[in-house]
C-alpha cells in the first residue's frame, strides 16, 4: 500500500530555500518558546521580571555618574544651545543597546544551546532565534515603558529642550531594524560556532568593544570630524542617533547613513539566513 506523507524531511534542498513559509506555520511553537525563554530568564529569582527594570536603571545611574559627572563626556549629538538630561540620554541608549546585545548573544548560541531537542524533534530551526528575539522584546517593552515614564516626567516638568514630534512614529521601525540586525549577526555566529567553538568565547568580549564603538556613553560630538564618516558606517550608530532624534525631537539624523544602515542590516540578515539554512542540515555531525 502506497503511503502519502504531508511533510518530507530531507537534508537535500536548495540553499536559497529558507523555509520561511514553514516557519510561519509554527507560530504557536514560537509563542511557546517566547513564553519559555522569558520565564526561564527570571526563574528562581526573588524580584523576577523587575530585573528587566533594575538592570538598565543601575547601568544608567553608573553611566550618568562615571561618564556624565566624573568624565564629563558630552551628550550632544549636534552642536547647539539646548538642554538634555544626561540621565535620559544614557537610558535611551542603554535600553536599545541592551536589546541588541542580548538578542545577538542569545541567538549566537542557537545550535549549542538547543542541540538536544533539535536532534530529537523536527521543527524549523529558525523558530529558535525568532522566539529568542521576541522574548527579549518583552523585556525591552518593560524597559521602554520605564523610559517613557521618565521621559513624560521631563516633558511635563519642562526646563528641557525635549519636544514631541511626528518622528516618534519611527520608533517601531527602529526596533524592527535592531531586531533584524541582531538576529542576522547572531545566526551567522551560531552557524560558524558549530565548527569553531572559539568564536563563542569572543562574542561577549566583542559586544563590549562594540558598545564603546557606538555613541552610548557619549554624544556624537565627541567623535573627531575627520572620522565621523567612518564612524557612522557602524550600522548600530545611525539607529541609536535616530532613536534619540525621535524621542527627544532634536539631534543628529542623516538619511543617507540611515539608509546604509538598513542596507547593511538586510544584507547581514540574508547572509545569516542562507548560512543558517546550510548549516542546519549537518550541524549534528559537527557539534
Amino acid at each position: 500500500m502506497e503511503q502519502h506523507f504531508k511533510n518530507h524531511i530531507s537534508s537535500e534542498h536548495n540553499i536559497f530555500d529558507l523555509h520561511i513559509h514553514e516557519t510561519l506555520q509554527y507560530r504557536d511553537l514560537i509563542f511557546l518558546f517566547v513564553k519559555r525563554n522569558f520565564t526561564a530568564q527570571y526563574k528562581q529569582t526573588v524580584l523576577g521580571p523587575l530585573w528587566a527594570i533594575i538592570q538598565p536603571l543601575l547601568t544608567t545611574i553608573v553611566f550618568t555618574v562615571v561618564f556624565g559627572n566624573l568624565a564629563k563626556l558630552t551628550v550632544e549629538d549636534i552642536p547647539g544651545d539646548y538642554v538634555l538630561p544626561g540621565f535620559l540620554f544614557y537610558m535611551s541608549s542603554n535600553i536599545l543597546w541592551g536589546y541588541f546585545s542580548s538578542t545577538l548573544h542569545s541567538t549566537s548560541n542557537t545550535f549549542l544551546d538547543n542541540w538536544g531537542t533539535m536532534g530529537k524533534v523536527y521543527y524549523p530551526r529558525l523558530v529558535v532565534p525568532i522566539s529568542t528575539a521576541f522574548s527579549r522584546l518583552v523585556s525591552f517593552g518593560i524597559q521602554f515603558t520605564m523610559f517613557t515614564v521618565f521621559w513624560l516626567f521631563c516633558v511635563i516638568r519642562g526646563g528641557t529642550s525635549i519636544r514631541i514630534t511626528p518622528w516618534l512614529l519611527l520608533i517601531p521601525l527602529l526596533i524592527i531594524q535592531m531586531m533584524i540586525l541582531a538576529v542576522g549577526f547572531g545566526i551567522i555566529i551560531s552557524s560558524v560556532t558549530t565548527k569553531y567553538r572559539d568564536l563563542a568565547m569572543l562574542v561577549g568580549f566583542g559586544l563590549e568593544l562594540w558598545r564603546y564603538g557606538c555613541p552610548i556613553a557619549y554624544g556624537l560630538q565627541l567623535v573627531p570630524e575627520k572620522y565621523i564618516g567612518l564612524y557612522l558606517l557602524n550600522p548600530v550608530t545611525p539607529i541609536l542617533t535616530t532613536f534619540r532624534y525621535a524621542v527627544f525631537g532634536f539631534g543628529f539624523f542623516d538619511l543617507g547613513y540611515y539608509a546604509i544602515s538598513w542596507i547593511v542590516s538586510i544584507i547581514v540578515f540574508l547572509i545569516g539566513l542562507i548560512l543558517f539554512s546550510r548549516i542546519e542540515r549537518t550541524f549534528m555531525d559537527t557539534i
